[in-house]
């Protein structure tokens, strides 16, 4: 099975491109946020330079989120797109599972968090079981002080990973816990996505895929209140 993975949910964008678990090619860079721009002139470039036609791909792994509003539209319309045109199969992948994952096959808890401003974080728990990365709590849109607080009593270690604020750190550094790290410049690649995609069972429709949010922008929710649409569809009918 050849696929094509991709995440734009925050600052890196990250591709890769696989036969099964084989990484044929990929692509990581930090440096220019403008996704829109650069995301399927990367693809074209990435593709090309294993000769690869995207008639080929037999699979789209995206990060759906959570993460960056405008990144998660970006990647998950790309995505659709590129399924529905080329009839290949669509697999989303929680964004902070592969941000869990750049911190490679290790002992412990692996909490991956993205900043959502004001003291609060995008969070998920994540533990190695055997060969594959499980969720231990649902990701959620949570207080990271209460985060930190719910796992006071986990054994063994607990890794924070992800690109915080000094201030974010500084939460983490003065609680009672004693048995964490922190990985605050992780290398994301979207390697691992694509062997998490591989695996997956579960093939999303391309016309219903939404990004997974957690939490609305402020003037979304705001107009929600005077518009009587459901908040876990409303994307998808406007």
């Amino acid at each position: 099975m050849k696929i094509l993975s991709l995440d734009t949910s925050n600052q890196t964008l990250s591709l890769a491109v696989l036969e099964d678990e084989r990484v044929l090619a990929s692509y990581s860079s930090s440096v220019n946020k403008n996704h829109s721009v650069t995301l399927m002139p990367m693809i074209e470039t990435l593709l090309g330079q294993i000769k690869m036609s995207p008639k080929e791909i037999d699979r789209i792994v995206v990060a759906k989120g959570p993460g960056s509003y405008t990144g998660l539209r970006i990647g998950v319309t790309t995505a659709k797109t590129l399924a529905w045109t080329l009839q290949a199969e669509l697999v989303g992948i929680s964004s902070l599972a592969n941000l869990a994952a750049s911190v490679g096959k290790v002992p412990g808890l692996i909490v991956p968090l993205f900043d959502a401003r004001r003291g609060n974080v995008y969070a998920g728990v994540y533990q190695w079981q055997g060969q594959e990365l499980m969720a231990i709590k649902d990701d959620q849109h949570i207080d990271l002080a209460t985060l930190v607080a719910q796992l006071q009593n986990e054994a063994g270690t607990i890794i924070f990973v992800g690109e915080l604020s000094e201030g974010l750190a500084q939460v983490i550094a003065s609680s009672e816990l004693t048995n964490y790290q922190l990985e605050l410049n992780p290398v994301l690649n979207s390697a691992f996505l694509g062997k998490m995609g591989y695996h997956a069972t579960e093939l999303e429709n391309p016309s219903s895929l939404v990004p997974t949010y957690l939490k609305l922008v402020e003037a979304e929710e705001k107009w929600l209140e005077t518009n009587p649409v459901l908040r876990e569809d409303y994307v998808e009918k406007v």
